[in-house]
């Protein structure tokens, strides 16, 4: 069984306060020539999603530009899972039967990632792996989003993936940036 992109809404997370990477906004600081945050919208261009949405803070680094619905988080200090039911939210009400989840400090998941967690999609939340640690990007179906909706604190979607399958990736794939070491890698 898969899911096509046409049938699956896709949420960026981009609202974190980013507190270990220092004064500045990282999502805003510049990687492979554009913002940071951008660099994952820019690997989705081409897919098509049948709604696209992101969750920000104080900044949009250019999610409307790139198609995206901006949905504004105006407590990121309540958690991920804040950005999380604000984007879920938003994907109930389109058509969609699963919901895609990348967090906006992960610029290096390439197209055929994302291509391969939708082939593999089976009706359960599946994420990926690297590691032995399971993270998004993470697809979930419509039949957990009332469960998305509930989650509380920083740990986003963590106990929903615990025992969900998911796909292996290099860790470089799925690297995160959270300080500006962590940036200065990826450039």
């Amino acid at each position: 069984m898969a899911i096509s992109a046409e049938r699956t809404a896709v949420v960026i997370l981009a609202a974190g306060l980013s507190r270990r990477f220092g004064d500045g906004d990282k999502l805003l600081a510049p990687l492979h020539g554009r913002p940071l945050a951008l660099n994952i919208a820019e690997t989705l261009r081409n897919i098509p999603f049948a709604a696209r949405f992101a969750v920000i803070g104080r900044n949009d680094p250019g999610y409307a530009a790139c198609g995206y619905r901006l949905l504004h988080n105006a407590e990121p200090e309540r958690g991920m899972a804040q950005s999380l039911k604000l984007g879920v939210a938003a994907a109930a009400v389109t058509d969609a039967q699963a919901v895609l989840v990348l967090l906006a400090d992960m610029p290096a998941v390439p197209a055929r990632h994302i291509a391969s967690l939708l082939a593999r999609f089976d009706g359960k939340p599946l994420g990926s792996r690297a590691g032995g640690h399971i993270s998004p990007p993470a697809l979930f179906p419509r039949a957990q989003f009332d469960a998305l909706m509930r989650l509380e604190g920083d740990a986003g979607a963590r106990a929903l993936l615990r025992d969900a399958q998911a796909i292996d990736a290099p860790q470089a794939w799925l690297a995160d940036v959270d300080t500006p070491d962590d940036l200065a890698r990826l450039g």
